[in-house]
């Protein structure tokens, strides 16, 4: 079943260099995963040496709230990239920009991150609580990275149902690197019963102290596939910063989990995501 599985990304951050007109964001921001920037072209060049079919391009926090770079690519290239973008959620501005959002060619929705310090306070201040709202009623897809308030994810979900919530990173950050994954993962199972959950498997190398195939992860990625399904798990690597090749993170799903059958990596890997996502394997005839 190998070649008819499409493998979809569902995270890469792609940024242009740095210039005086287009300087990076330095607070609150990451600092950029690599001394030289990831162009869409080159993100192209890495997939078809991985065997990676199509990716979702996430602008990264070192970029601000742009989105025109991950947009431009998508426009050039609508089979291989689509955007999930983010904005402002404590900018009035950002509230006019929702009914439309999904208007935009190439984007699918938004991944919004509670990481850094201005943004820590939204999820329980009520900044984002119009957002939540807004997004269940247009109908818009949001992935959710709050890796010190994940079962804030839960409760955002079970408030709004019509939402299609996606946890990022399988509820796991850089501090769990070397520890226990077991209560992290507790965390996400016990908010499994929501069907409008989803869950990113990605950045997954990033967090433990091993090297590929990463034993340690395998049954860990196990308890969320038999808890959640594999129709609600979506494959990604986060490329930019892996401690692997790109080819290894493909691989360790496709080769390395001996408990996936041939139609659980084909949902893990791609199908799942399109479906949730609504960006069709196949162009309408």
């Amino acid at each position: 079943i190998g070649f008819l599985m499409t493998i979809i990304d569902a995270q890469v951050h792609i940024w242009p260099p740095e210039t005086p007109q287009r300087p990076y964001v330095r607070e609150d921001a990451s600092r950029p995963h690599r001394p030289v920037n990831l162009a869409y072209e080159d993100l192209l060049r890495e997939m078809a040496a991985a065997g990676v079919d199509r990716a979702i391009l996430v602008p990264p926090s070192w970029e601000g709230y742009r989105n025109d770079y991950a947009l431009e690519a998508a426009r050039k290239y609508p089979d291989r990239f689509a955007v999930m973008g983010k904005v402002p959620l404590n900018d009035p501005a950002s509230r006019e920009k929702i009914a439309a959002w999904l208007e935009q060619p190439g984007m699918l929705g938004f991944r919004i991150s509670f990481r850094h310090s201005g943004t820590h306070s939204f999820l329980d201040d009520g900044t984002a609580e119009w957002f939540w709202a807004d997004c269940e009623r247009y109908d818009i897809p949001v992935m959710i990275f709050a890796p010190f308030a994940v079962a804030k994810i839960g409760e955002i979900a079970e408030s709004h149902p019509g939402l299609r919530v996606i946890v990022d990173h399988m509820g796991l950050n850089v501090q769990w690197k070397g520890k226990d994954l077991a209560p992290g993962v507790d965390v996400l199972l016990k908010f499994a019963r929501l069907e409008n959950v989803g869950v990113k498997l990605s950045c997954l190398p990033c967090y433990v102290d091993e090297a590929y195939p990463y034993a340690g992860l395998h049954p860990q990625i196990r308890r969320v596939v038999e808890i959640f399904g594999p129709e609600r798990l979506f494959w990604g690597t986060d490329l930019s910063q892996l401690p692997c090749s790109y080819r290894q993170a493909v691989t360790l799903f496709t080769e390395e989990l001996n408990f996936l059958t041939a139609q659980d990596k084909e949902w893990i890997m791609g199908r799942a995501l399109a479906e949730w996502l609504r960006w069709p394997l196949t162009k309408p005839v």
